[in-house]
């Protein structure tokens, strides 16, 4: 039967469909909630750790994947949990170095319709439906971030970590870029264009550093913490609780 043959002639059918939109949308706000808790919960317990983010679209035997499990694993050995997308790609290869070395793989996966779905190389995995949800939880839990080759979604995360960061609405990290070669473009384009155009300060540059060598990305992620330890502050933990 119709919703039109359901609602009594004095009803006003667009009325019933608004309620039941709003009513949709409080359990939405409900389900929101439960990701937060949960992904919470089962992240407390992994620090430190690292988010490595890069394309789900380079398979393994690429040398940018091999490269990524080359990192993960290194990160892992050195004591540090490793944070993917849970998905394929370089993804994957972060994920599979991080489950071959000492430390935890953690994916956060994401529904989507297409291209994600989880790869078995995870101690620890939780899968979100809200990207934002899962974007707060790479930034909550992570002492550093590396960024490999990506798309659209990997610079998404990349841009989400230089405001957080920039804006002290997170603590000061590092942000690890991968791939000399293929950043250059973005990073000349900063200097030329936002820098000069006023956009970005030139200090804002030094929120990012870019290298190709593997024992490079672990030296600078103890580097920049060998005089404070991994832990936040009390004032960094209350700017994490309002990100």
């Amino acid at each position: 039967m119709s919703l039109a043959k359901k609602i009594p002639a004095n009803v006003d059918p667009g009325r019933v469909q608004h309620s039941a939109y709003n009513a949709r949308e409080a359990w939405r706000t409900l389900e929101i909630m439960a990701e937060f808790v949960e992904g919470t919960e089962k992240l407390s317990e992994i620090q430190p750790a690292v988010s490595i983010f890069g394309s789900a679209r380079i398979l393994p035997g690429h040398p940018t994947y091999e490269l990524t499990e080359r990192i993960a694993r290194s990160l892992s050995d050195a004591g540090f949990s490793v944070i993917s997308g849970g998905g394929p790609g370089l993804m994957e290869a972060a994920n599979r170095g991080a489950f071959a070395g000492r430390s935890p793989s953690v994916g956060l996966n994401i529904m989507l319709p297409h291209e994600q779905s989880g790869n078995p190389f995870q101690d620890v995995s939780q899968t979100f439906q809200h990207f934002f949800a899962r974007k707060v939880m790479f930034v909550k839990f992570a002492s550093a971030y590396v960024v490999m080759p990506g798309g659209f979604g990997t610079l998404d995360e990349l841009m989400e970590a230089l405001t957080l960061v920039q804006t002290g609405k997170t603590r000061r990290i590092p942000i690890i870029l991968v791939g000399t070669g293929f950043w250059a473009g973005m990073i000349e384009w900063f200097r030329a264009t936002l820098v000069q155009e006023g956009m970005i300060s030139p200090q804002d540059m030094d929120l990012i550093q870019v290298t190709d060598d593997p024992q490079r990305v672990v030296e600078a992620i103890f580097r920049h913490y060998e005089t404070r330890g991994f832990e936040p502050s009390p004032s960094e933990r209350e700017a994490q609780l309002n990100l």
